[in-house]
């Protein structure tokens, strides 16, 4: 049925649907507001229920109390509750209103071939890619554990056609922007003819209408039954994988009826005993798309290497591995436990070459550091678990200085590990764990890599 809608109400009904917004951020009249309302095509409701501090956001769902407050409220005169959990997207106050879409749904007129790729999909890639697209067409909930390098977003390809064709609305979450940020335009060349917008902090995209969604996890707060088809890459991560707030984000955001579709290549042990008790749907990628074996990460003693550091040198088995790459020209990415200890390396390592740099999440050069890396400037990146994932260089080496610190769990190594060799040009890549002692979780993350290698063996998915 017509519903005639005025001028300007499509605008209004892309900017709102699927959303919950903040009045400052709609940019239309309130006079189109209120007419809108009216005929009950949006809905206002109170951004933070319950009486101090027993409250809830009605946009984030955090239900903390240590992060909520009381100010004195310009807008009604009174002491008003606001969200801590999410204010650096706008402040949520217990006297403001969020605005969401009520009236009728956006239709999309998708392209015949929405897919524009000539690629091609190994052996695990397409047993993998088929049970997507199964998923997707029965709204069902998926898990693909693959290994890292094995091409987890080609295998995502078919199954967002599939969607897409449908007049589905696609989101593709992940905890962190780089992945985000990487994803994009790699998104933009196989579906050029469709609408897509890549969310994160300050995005020119923010409210931009599109049917292919890349976001953070955070930016989902916004959103609700807003998608056909939900896929989590690197599930595993922080923060999503510790803040309930963002799992019930991505709940939220999502149709009652919908496909969900979660990627990592480190499921956490929970997750890994219901695939083997067959609790939950899942199909594995133990191999590469280039059919090499995955680099197994070699141990070596380092010594009090915290204690080297703190007295201004570096620990002699790392200056030497170090040294050996800058001879021969391989580009290496260094892992330290945190900035702290960063900061004191990074003037040391200097001295071995004075391209050396360092990163981490707050650096303000993050990007273009990043950048110099993967255009071969860079020959030694220190960082920390900031890059870990969601980052592919093509030809490293790999080290972790302090491999037994506790912040180094046997996800994250298993992660850091499987940025070598990813390359089908370099598909080899040396990966060491240097340590004052082995942890339990090294010693987990090596067997982990080695069953997957074993695992693609059996299955005739690597060439030796």
């Amino acid at each position: 049925m017509s519903l005639n809608l005025p001028a300007f109400s499509e605008e209004l009904q892309h900017h709102l649907f699927g959303r919950k917004l903040l009045k400052s951020e709609i940019p239309f009249s309130p006079e189109l507001l209120e007419m809108h309302k009216k005929h009950g095509w949006i809905h206002y409701e109170q951004g933070i229920r319950g009486e101090f501090p027993n409250c809830i956001c009605l946009r984030c769902g955090n239900q903390e109390a240590h992060l909520f407050a009381v100010f004195p409220c310009a807008h009604c005169g009174k002491s008003s509750v606001y969200c801590r959990n999410c204010l650096m997207m706008g402040r949520v106050t217990s006297c403001r209103p969020l605005v969401s879409w009520t009236g009728p749904e956006p239709a999309f007129h998708p392209p015949a071939q929405p897919l524009q790729w000539e690629g091609m999909l190994s052996e695990g890639q397409q047993a993998a890619s088929k049970a997507v697209m199964d998923a997707v067409l029965k709204k069902k909930e998926m898990l693909v554990w693959a290994v890292c390098g094995a091409g987890k977003t080609e295998i995502l390809f078919n199954g967002i056609e599939a969607a897409i064709k449908n007049g589905g609305r696609v989101c593709i979450a992940t905890p962190r922007t780089d992945v985000v940020l990487e994803l994009a335009p790699r998104f933009r060349r196989v579906f050029p003819d469709i609408s897509i917008a890549a969310l994160y902090g300050g995005s020119p995209d923010r409210y931009k209408w599109a049917q292919l969604v890349l976001s953070t996890t955070h930016q989902l707060y916004r959103f609700k039954a807003a998608f056909d088809t939900m896929i989590v890459d690197e599930v595993d991560a922080f923060p999503y994988t510790y803040d309930e707030t963002l799992q019930r984000a991505v709940k939220k955001a999502a149709k009652e009826s919908c496909a969900h579709i979660y990627l990592t290549a480190t499921p956490n042990e929970t997750w890994q005993r219901e695939c083997r008790k067959g609790l939950r749907p899942f199909v594995t990628i133990p191999a590469r798309y280039h059919r090499r074996p995955l680099p197994v990460p070699e141990m070596k003693w380092a010594g009090n290497w915290r204690k080297a550091f703190e007295k201004g040198r570096l620990p002699r088995p790392v200056e030497a591995w170090v040294k050996h790459r800058l001879d021969v020209g391989k580009q290496t990415l260094l892992f330290l436990p945190n900035i702290r200890l960063m900061k004191i390396a990074e003037p040391l390592f200097k001295k071995l070459h004075p391209d050396i740099e360092s990163v981490h999440a707050e650096d303000p050069e993050r990007k273009e550091k990043v950048g110099r890396m993967r255009a071969g400037k860079t020959p030694v990146l220190l960082t920390t678990t900031i890059l870990e994932r969601g980052v592919t260089f093509p030809n490293i080496d790999v080290a972790v200085v302090g491999a037994e610190d506790a912040i180094f769990t046997e996800a994250a190594l298993v992660q850091m590990a499987g940025r070598a060799g990813r390359s089908a040009d370099f598909p080899t890549g040396v990966v060491t764990f240097f340590h004052y002692g082995r942890s339990q979780a090294m010693v987990k993350a090596q067997r982990h890599i080695s069953a997957m290698n074993e695992e693609a063996r059996k299955r005739g998915l690597i060439d030796e």
